[in-house]
């Protein structure tokens, strides 16, 4: 058989159809498309006057209108733009995903156009939203330049008509016959509710119109005549991100912030810059003084308000922001946005990732500004967001250093309320420590009234108190700062002061070590299943005891969290360590049978009371805390 080339037919009515109830997830959207159509309109007859000064010799008052009218269940959205012809009319609207704006772009870029205006519709496909809440649409239109108006008309089942239609001025009026299930888009509200939500910010005023208007009432004697009240627009067409930064007022980056966010309180901070190079955007973002309800819960979509040319596209698009960022309010705009056809979904790509890389560089920078030059601001903003922002030193290895270097911890030597950050802590280390000591504890008084963390403070070290939840979960990802090892005070063996200090202090522990041995034995004994061994302790200064986990095991206070999360822990015996040189161990040591049993007992309950456990049996506890007290 001969080969032969064919062209791919196209059922229209069934197109349509898909295009129509298949592309888009909100019917409201409608109106989103046909206002930016008629903006793009006017767009077009403002560029196309810079050279052709005849085409708007009328000199008009850009707008755009909507205008509904309950009796007759239409609404009309009516621009005083560019128009179209008959030929226009057959081609842009005749032809599914035939963009007028795509091909006056073209033809622009062709002449060698530079500054080409920011247009908005590129797939062409927009206009026939109105078919999603009409069963007839009629579009009146009369071309700048031209004489004639034209009329277009179809019912969406595949077939439209043209010819001449009437029309004084130039511009373009699309009347959808609205079905009745859809008469709330005649509302003032909604329609008010729809410009507020998707067309804030277009560039030209918006008015609504509704009829029939109602009637005069009869003007009484001596009464003056009212005059209309001069018709507000709906829209603020306020777009503050796209002004210099040193035009805009703090007042109107809170008020803007306020209707953004329906926070009654101002921003923390304002971060309001532009990205250039390869891809250009502009963002104007918030840091919030409180979190919102939604900040932990995992199933709540969080993202910036996106805008394409200051048409509001969506306001969760996670793409542009990562997850540890979620705090995050704000709006990016930008004409490189790679949008799916329905302009309701980002598609993934290389676009995203630098805007997304340049959001994340731009408020990372702008949280060390704020530790650094505005303390207090920044002390706010981390007890408020800093569990949330400490989860990207995990999942963002790109700028886990640079999170690092923002987050601030208590400690044991800070005052109660005070925070400092790990450049903090490694510049007040003494000279003989290697290591960051930290320890994890399920609230701060706890952690101060630890045994493990006696003998660093004793040689002048400090210790980090992990009291989040999130901080146990970040070690293995926070391994190191500058080098230095994050090392867990109440885990595995640990020594402190210089190298003659400690060769000092493990010839004294082995000498204990032989003295109490068997005592130390006996104790491991009655323990054993309860404790994995029984030593003489180099953490301890004025406690008796404290138990000790492994290097590699979980900590108590883990533990004790994923119990209470219904998690399944295997139970990992630790170690009880002994002070040799406290009076209460000097004391045991001498005792025997019952007598030292019962001391042990308390011994390994006070240990359990000093890491937050529980012991195991509180009525024994007591009664022999009683008898210890009788004697």
């Amino acid at each position: 058989m001969e080969k032969k080339n064919h062209l791919f037919k196209a059922e229209i009515k069934e197109m349509l159809d898909l295009v129509v109830n298949s592309l888009y997830s909100k019917k409201e959207i409608f109106l989103r498309e046909l206002v930016s159509n008629a903006s793009d309109a006017i767009d077009r007859a403002k560029y196309l006057g810079l050279t052709q000064k005849e085409l708007v010799a009328d000199n008009p008052t850009w707008r755009i209108d909507i205008v509904a009218d309950k009796d007759a269940k239409t609404l009309m959205i009516s621009d005083n733009g560019a128009g179209m012809d008959a030929e226009d009319l057959e081609k842009n609207l005749g032809t599914i995903a035939s963009s007028g704006t795509k091909a006056f772009r073209a033809a622009l870029k062709e002449k060698g156009g530079a500054n080409l205006p920011e247009l908005i519709g590129q797939f062409g496909v927009g206009f026939y939203a109105a078919f999603m809440v009409a069963d007839k649409v009629r579009v009146v239109s009369k071309k700048r330049g031209g004489d004639a108006a034209y009329q277009w008309e179809s019912d969406g089942t595949g077939a439209y008509t043209v010819e001449d239609g009437v029309r004084d001025d130039y511009g373009t009026s699309v009347m959808l016959h609205l079905r009745d299930e859809f008469a709330e888009y005649l509302d003032e509200w909604r329609v008010r509710e729809l410009v507020k939500n998707y067309s804030d910010f277009i560039a030209y005023p918006i008015y609504f119109k509704g009829l029939p208007e109602k009637k005069e009432e009869e003007k009484k004697d001596g009464e003056e005549e009212k005059k209309p009240e001069e018709p507000k627009p709906l829209n603020t067409m306020v777009a503050l991100w796209k002004r210099p930064k040193k035009d805009v007022k703090k007042e109107e980056y809170d008020e803007f912030y306020k209707h953004l966010t329906h926070d009654y309180t101002p921003p923390l901070e304002t971060i309001h810059f532009s990205g250039e190079g390869q891809v250009e955007f502009k963002a104007l973002l918030f840091l919030p003084e409180k979190a919102g309800m939604d900040i932990y819960m995992p199933q709540t979509k969080h993202g910036l308000s996106l805008y394409v040319r200051n048409v509001f596209i969506g306001n969760d698009f996670e793409m542009l922001l990562p997850e540890y960022l979620r705090f995050t309010k704000g709006v990016v705009d930008s004409s490189d946005l790679p949008l799916n056809v329905s302009r309701e979904m980002l598609q993934d790509d290389a676009v995203i990732r630098k805007i997304k890389q340049a959001v994340t560089s731009k408020i990372l920078s702008t949280l060390q500004e704020m530790k650094e030059k505005r303390a207090e601001n920044y002390l706010k903003f981390w007890t408020t967001f800093g569990r949330v922002l400490k989860e990207g030193i995990h999942t963002d290895w790109e700028n886990a250093d640079r999170i690092k270097k923002i987050v601030l911890y208590p400690s044991a030597k800070t005052e109660a309320g005070k925070l400092i950050s790990l450049d903090e802590y490694v510049k007040a280390m003494p000279k003989d420590q290697k290591d960051i000591y930290f320890l994890a504890a399920e609230r701060i008084e706890e952690a101060r009234h630890s045994p493990q963390i006696e003998q660093a403070l004793k040689h002048g070290c400090d210790v980090l108190f992990f009291v989040d939840p999130v901080d146990e979960w970040l070690v293995d990802s926070f391994r190191e700062y500058e080098g230095k090892k994050l090392v867990d005070i109440a885990k595995g063996d640990v020594q402190f002061g210089s190298e003659k200090e400690q060769k000092a202090e493990k010839e004294a522990n082995e000498k204990a070590s032989a003295d109490l041995k068997p005592f130390l034995d006996a104790v491991k004994e009655q323990l054993k299943d309860n404790v994995a061994d029984v030593r003489v302790s180099t953490r301890l200064a004025d406690s008796p005891c404290c138990l000790v986990a492994g290097a590699n095991a979980l900590s108590a206070s883990m533990e004790r969290m994923m119990r209470a999360m219904n998690q399944e822990v295997p139970h990992e015996k630790r170690t009880l360590e002994i002070n040799a040189s406290h009076p209460l161990v000097a004391k045991m040591k001498d005792l025997s049978g019952d007598e030292l049993k019962d001391a042990v007992e308390l011994l390994y309950d006070q240990a359990l009371i000093a890491e937050g456990s529980a012991i195991p049996d509180p009525a024994r506890f007591t009664k022999l805390l009683t008898a210890l007290m009788l004697k």
